[in-house]
């Protein structure tokens, strides 16, 4: 049967239309727009009525690609900023209201267990290697741990490239103080989120969502986008560091330009990449796979059934 499932997120919102046979998904369409629903969250504790229209302009898009399939069923997953907006389940009902696609206001406990059945949905599961799975959004970051199929950890935490941007990176270019300080405050969530026992236990990981997407990108010079040649590609600190550093001395304007990045995560991106290194330094990873398999997969595997029940 086809399916559908709609990510909100706190910086994009994604589409993905698919074929459910069993445990196999055919992917059919997928779509991602940034949003920037969770602008201003941070601070004022709400969803900003600009932010929530450009939300529902593009929800309407969507809305009507799903039709187009006759989808037999089509969910939301709604994550950090729907999750800490004051006004976020009043958005919820919105969705439901005017386009029956039914919301589900994630946990972060949920929304880690569904980006690790994404992420490994298409893995052996008879593989038991200790494995990170990262997600990195607009309004917080995943961290899931497992093996095979089993999720032997998992945390949400509050460090999201909106988030962070919003909190530091105040200058064009920034700073490096701004950025030292960014470092320095996903440094400490991190640590205190993770134990060190744990991130001791990693011996491979994958990213999946828009930062890990864009880095393998951008390191390709990817213009366009292939989805083909993102799968799988690995990045090492070396080239997370050089990438850091070519982006950190532009303009917005100018990254907006580079080849790999889509000109609306150019606001985002410099946060996304200085959480992702920290990331691979606290874990001590030699390099971390990249992946388009995320939550999208893992919500429709699970909860699109559910929805049919």
């Amino acid at each position: 049967m086809n399916v559908a499932v709609v990510d909100i997120g706190s910086n994009s919102t994604r589409l993905l239309i698919a074929d459910l046979s069993g445990d196999a998904i055919t992917e059919r369409v997928r779509h991602s727009t940034v949003t920037r629903l969770g602008q201003g969250v941070d601070r004022t504790g709400r969803l900003a009525d600009e932010a929530m229209q450009r939300t529902d302009e593009v929800i309407a898009g969507y809305h009507e690609e799903i039709e187009a399939h006759h989808c037999e069923s089509a969910v939301a997953v709604l994550t950090s900023a729907v999750r800490d907006s004051a006004n976020g389940e009043q958005f919820a009902a919105r969705i439901w209201d005017r386009y029956r696609i039914e919301p589900h206001i994630l946990t972060g406990d949920e929304e880690a267990q569904l980006t690790y059945l994404g992420a490994t949905s298409d893995r052996d599961p008879a593989d038991r290697t200790p494995t990170l799975v990262l997600d990195i959004g607009g309004g917080s970051t995943e961290m899931v741990i497992g093996a095979g199929e089993e999720v032997r950890f998992h945390v949400s935490t509050q460090a999201g490239v909106v988030r962070q941007t919003e909190r530091h990176l105040a200058d064009d270019p920034p700073t490096g103080s701004q950025r030292d300080a960014l470092i320095a405050d996903v440094a400490e969530i991190i640590a205190d989120a993770v134990p060190e026992t744990r991130r001791a236990d990693v011996r491979q990981g994958i990213a999946v969502a828009g930062t890990a997407t864009s880095l393998a990108a951008i390191a390709q010079s990817l213009d366009p986008y292939d989805p083909d040649r993102v799968e799988g590609y690995r990045v090492t600190p070396a080239e997370c560091d050089e990438i850091l550093e070519r982006l950190s001395a532009m303009t917005l304007a100018q990254r907006r330009e580079v080849a790999g990045l889509h000109p609306d995560r150019a606001p985002t991106i410099i946060a996304g990449v200085l959480i992702f290194r920290e990331v691979l330094r606290l874990f001590d990873l030699p390099e971390i796979e990249v992946s388009e398999h995320d939550i999208l997969r893992g919500a429709a595997r699970k909860l699109t059934r559910r929805s049919d029940k």
